[in-house]
């Protein structure tokens, strides 16, 4: 069985991760890894360091027609079963190589909630006959591109997975406090998040604001991350003299060190295809507060496996998160439920789903 993964991104984000994860179970499954990604990219030099079969796509836009022809080539000197598409820009490649006379069928993962573009560009692009199944990260995303498509059958969901195993070594440790220096009465709480416009760290400053000025003023915020909303957001904290409350760390590469040095993991999104950094935070063992934004409810429910408030609610975000401080029975439950919760999110479980998902999308193929 030969699947060629699609990787558009340059940066290492998420998404990545996740298929990273993947090919890296699939491969412990005797599955070959095959890799289409960006040149020059961070995918590119990870697969160099594994030692992974990859291939020069340039991926550039939704009509790049030369990595369209590239890629059926590719397709036919591999002799490919499955192409596998990660982001919108790989789905775009695997749409126009059918066009070009591509016939390998195409598997689309679909990691972010939003609606699908209603023209008929878009609606081709997910209903053309090459695309066997569109798997999405979250029941959430399901339910859209089920509107969006009409296709029930071909949409199933597959969570995200994480590594447990990383965060053990690390367990109650305290890298933040000592890496700044930080006084033990101090509360710490973080995102890990990029500093894209969808996690809306707008709103994750007014809730900062809202509990320093209603709560405790003894506590950093932490912005662990980067990304290109970042001068914008350090200006709004400025704008609202909060930069002695802030620290923004840039990229770090240890988070599997740094997430459980958080008291409390804090996701403000406005929409969310999962939120794997909550899973993540669940297998630190740091209690959660979050929005009610995409599949988060999947993953946080609320007074068992978190605390939730509604999109854009700074107000009962800081309620939540002072009641988790304050709370240290509730906070103790949920860091419990929450472990427990995210154990089924394993990457080992996902992989057999693709595995799975792949020998149908064959068996169809061969009747």
């Amino acid at each position: 069985m030969k699947i060629l993964h699609l990787s558009s991104e340059s940066s290492w984000r998420g998404g990545e991760q996740q298929i990273a994860y993947l090919i890296e179970e699939l491969e412990t499954m005797g599955i070959e890894p095959l890799v289409a990604c960006k040149p020059d990219s961070e995918f590119e030099s990870f697969c160099r360091q594994k030692g992974w079969a990859h291939y020069p796509l340039q991926m550039k836009s939704s009509s790049d027609l030369k990595s369209g022809r590239d890629l059926k080539r590719l397709c036919k000197q591999l002799s490919v079963d499955i192409l596998h598409a990660h982001s919108s820009h790989s789905h775009s490649a695997a749409f126009l190589a059918y066009l070009f006379g591509n016939r390998v069928p195409v598997v689309l993962t679909r990691r972010v909630d939003f609606k699908l573009k209603n023209n008929p560009f878009s609606r081709f692009k997910y209903t053309f006959p090459g695309i066997q199944r569109i798997v999405c990260v979250s029941d959430a995303i399901r339910k859209i591109v089920v509107r969006g498509t009409d296709e029930p059958t071909k949409c199933t969901t597959i969570h995200s997975a994480i590594n447990h195993c990383k965060f053990e070594p690390y367990i109650g440790a305290d890298f933040l406090r000592r890496e700044y220096k930080l006084d033990s009465d101090l509360t710490l709480i973080g995102n890990t998040s990029a500093i894209a416009p969808h996690k809306d760290y707008f709103t994750f400053v007014d809730s900062a604001q809202h509990y320093i000025e209603h709560f405790d003023h003894k506590v950093r915020f932490f912005i662990i991350g980067e990304g290109e909303q970042e001068a914008e957001i350090k200006a709004y904290i400025k704008h609202h003299n909060l930069d002695g409350y802030f620290i923004l760390t840039g990229f770090l590469k240890n988070i599997a060190e740094v997430l459980p040095s958080l008291d409390i993991f804090f996701i403000s999104s406005k929409t969310e295809g999962l939120g794997t950094s909550v899973i993540d935070a669940f297998a630190a063992r740091v209690p959660v507060v979050a929005t009610n934004a995409g599949g988060i409810p999947e993953l946080v429910k609320n007074e068992n496996t978190g605390l939730l408030a509604e999109v854009k609610d700074a107000v009962q975000l800081a309620q939540n998160l002072f009641t988790l401080k304050q709370n240290s029975r509730l906070r103790e439950q949920i860091v419990e439920s929450a472990y427990q919760h995210s154990l089924q999110f394993n990457t080992q479980a996902m992989a057999a789903s693709y595995s799975n998902l792949y020998q149908e999308v064959l068996s169809v193929k061969q009747v």
